[in-house]
């Protein structure tokens, strides 16, 4: 396989991966190197809906911007959402495998953007919603390497069978997913195997907050990703990310992501793996693993948390 083709593998921009009715749908049948994880986005206008079955697969309904209600298996859930991902942390609404849903749009002008993130499961576990008041928000590092993770699916604060997925915000000029790290190997109590997609939204601008509108050209904001391997499981991405682009990562070291100065980055990572066990255990990088010591001489970034 040709450089080229390794990377158009592991990095889809904007628009690449769209097909109706979905502005994202990236999944173990569309994408080669995912076996268990998935994401799909959907917008809908005012009192717009999707319906659609979850087959073999736990989701979550997360709002990017806007609110709807969701309807699983004729249990209704109203879902407040939010302006966009960097104003505040959103409801959202657990659904289970072989569940036939339907998300309501309840945005009162513009497009909402709902984000499916998924996994492939065994066992079926009830459809749950979660307020944004009850998601744990995490400030994480130190100096220039602060970050915020909103927990609103982690495995230490949610249940589900084998789902995790969690956002993480990262200011202007910061570095976050660092130092890099890797989950692909089974050593239990050390190392979980979990793939992982990273979906990003960059802002306007510190001062604006937002993302440009689904429609528009213009998407100003923009990032840096990195994601490397080793000899026996090579991989190699270095990626300018923007809003809707999306990085898949199979296995291998990942990190750092960088948000340019002036343009505030946000991701939804999304895991899943075939480990009997639902955990979230990393391996850091041990060339940079020394840079944590530094943040315990570190003040937190003042900027954090957002929401």
């Amino acid at each position: 396989m040709s450089g080229e083709a390794k990377r158009d593998e592991y990095y889809l921009p904007a628009g690449r991966a769209a097909g109706e009715p979905y502005v994202l749908e990236t999944t173990p049948a569309t994408d080669a190197p995912l076996s268990w994880s998935s994401l799909r986005v959907v917008e809908l206008g005012p009192d717009e809906e999707h319906r659609f079955a979850t087959g073999d697969e736990e989701m979550f309904v997360l709002p990017l911007s806007g609110s709807c209600r969701v309807v699983c298996d004729g249990e209704e859930f109203t879902v407040r959402g939010r302006e966009n991902v960097f104003n505040q942390v959103s409801d959202s609404v657990y659904v289970p495998r072989d569940a036939d849903v339907q998300i309501i749009s309840t945005v009162s002008g513009g497009r909402g953007r709902f984000a499916l993130p998924g996994a492939a499961c065994r066992n079926r576990w009830p459809a749950r919603y979660r307020p944004a008041d009850d998601v744990p928000v995490e400030v994480r590092g130190a100096g220039n390497s602060t970050r915020q993770v909103n927990n609103f699916g982690a495995a230490h604060a949610f249940e589900a069978d084998r789902l995790i997925a969690v956002e993480v915000l990262t200011p202007a000029g910061n570095w976050s997913s660092y130092p890099a790290h890797k989950h692909d190997e089974d050593r239990p109590g050390e190392e979980a195997v979990l793939e992982e997609i990273y979906y990003f939204e960059i802002s306007d601008g510190p001062g604006e907050g937002g993302v440009p509108s689904r429609g528009t050209t213009r998407r100003r904001g923009f990032g840096f990703h990195r994601v490397y391997g080793t000899p026996e499981r090579p991989i190699e991405v270095l990626e300018e990310v923007r809003t809707g682009d999306v990085v898949l990562i199979p296995h291998g070291w990942h990190g750092p992501s960088v948000a340019a100065p002036g343009y505030h980055m946000y991701y939804l990572n999304v895991m899943a793996g075939p480990g009997a066990k639902r955990e979230w255990l990393i391996c850091d990088d041990p060339e940079h693993a020394w840079v944590r010591g530094e943040w315990e001489a570190q003040d937190p970034d003042p900027r954090l948390p957002f929401t």
